[in-house]
């Protein structure tokens, strides 16, 4: 009797083995979503300064093997069972918020982005340096026919990030808002703050992007290894809110001086050492600091509608999948201008 073969589907993924290992490009069987979820084809995924928790096992509990990547763009290529809102061809993204359990008491009050079980692609389950992936549906965003997959894929991360942090900050159209950093976060809070018509201060190490940060919308531009940053902006009459990017603590410390009365630092660069500031500092003036992660897929939305909007794009270098090493580096040494993604 004869015996028929069943070919097996497969995708190319690229993953860590272990915490510190190098990306391997291996074959695997294409994934089934189970019940609420979808399997997205990805068509392109950014590679964040984040990705480094997966690839170097910084985050507690993740199992390994894992394929990093939580800023995925795609189309949804199966739906699984009780997924009625979704459908197949749509294209969806895929951010850091990649799902919440919604019986916490933080997701009881809607406040789902601070939900105590939340989930993050490429650490709780395998992001989007790969070909197909499953996410649950909590966590999709719809991407507007507008935006290309490789321009959307940064805004679901570095874009949100910005965007729901300007948003919320407090301040007002015509405010002093500062940026801290002209790189991969910066270059789209430049942006943001620019449409949001606040009158924008961009603040970097050295000379050299002082023209890009204004073409950006920054109506100047401080170099803080030539100037004291701090007191160029209370010469300014101070900042309402200084959003601060890069991930060097010490540059934002020298900067909690540079606040005015009622002023915000708002801190999205990630890094592990201290923020330094005295009890006078923040009495005086009645300043704080806030720190601030992405939000949740109806925000990836309405940054994605405001980014089609205005025009508000950001600058991207494109790898294909098989380089996913060669663009974790090149987006590790700070070199990159300014996101790197990944094309399926």
């Amino acid at each position: 009797m004869a015996t028929t073969t069943v070919a097996v589907a497969t995708m190319k993924v690229a993953e860590v083995s272990k915490p510190g290992a190098g990306f391997q490009i291996i074959e695997r069987e294409i994934p089934e979503p189970g019940a609420r979820q979808v399997c997205i084809k990805v068509q392109a995924c950014g590679v964040c300064h984040s990705d480094a928790l997966t690839k170097e096992g910084l985050w507690p509990g993740i199992q390994y093997p894992r394929i990093p990547g939580h800023e995925v763009a795609g189309v949804i290529d199966k739906v699984g069972a009780g997924v009625s809102d979704w459908k197949k061809g749509q294209r969806v993204g895929v951010g850091w918020h990649g799902g919440h359990d919604g019986t916490c008491r933080e997701c009881r009050r809607g406040d789902f982005n601070n939900c105590r079980n939340l989930q993050i692609p490429g650490i709780s389950y395998d992001g989007g340096y790969q070909e197909y992936m499953v996410a649950p549906v909590e966590a999709l965003a719809a991407i507007p026919e507008t935006l290309s997959d490789a321009e959307a894929a940064p805004l679901l991360c570095a874009g949100i990030t910005t965007y729901n942090s300007l948003r919320h900050s407090g301040a007002l159209p015509g405010d002093l808002v500062a940026v801290q950093g002209v790189g991969g976060l910066g270059h789209l809070g430049i942006q943001f703050a620019h449409k949001f018509g606040y009158k924008v201060a961009a603040v970097g190490r050295g000379s050299e992007n002082a023209a890009l940060a204004k073409k950006l919308g920054a109506s100047l531009y401080i170099d803080s290894q030539a100037t004291n940053a701090a007191e160029e902006l209370q010469e300014l009459g101070g900042a309402q809110v200084i959003l601060a990017t890069a991930p060097s603590s010490k540059a934002m410390s020298e900067l909690v001086n540079g606040l005015g009365p009622n002023g915000k630092l708002i801190v999205v660069g990630a890094t592990f050492d201290p923020i330094e500031v005295t009890p006078i500092q923040l009495i005086s003036g009645s300043r704080s600091i806030q720190g601030w992660s992405t939000g949740t897929p109806a925000d990836s939305e309405d940054t994605l509608h405001f980014a089609e909007l205005t025009g508000v794009r950001p600058m991207i270098e494109t790898y294909p999948l098989e380089k996913a090493g060669e663009a974790y580096a090149r987006m590790m040494s700070g070199k990159a201008q300014f996101r790197v993604v990944l094309t399926m």
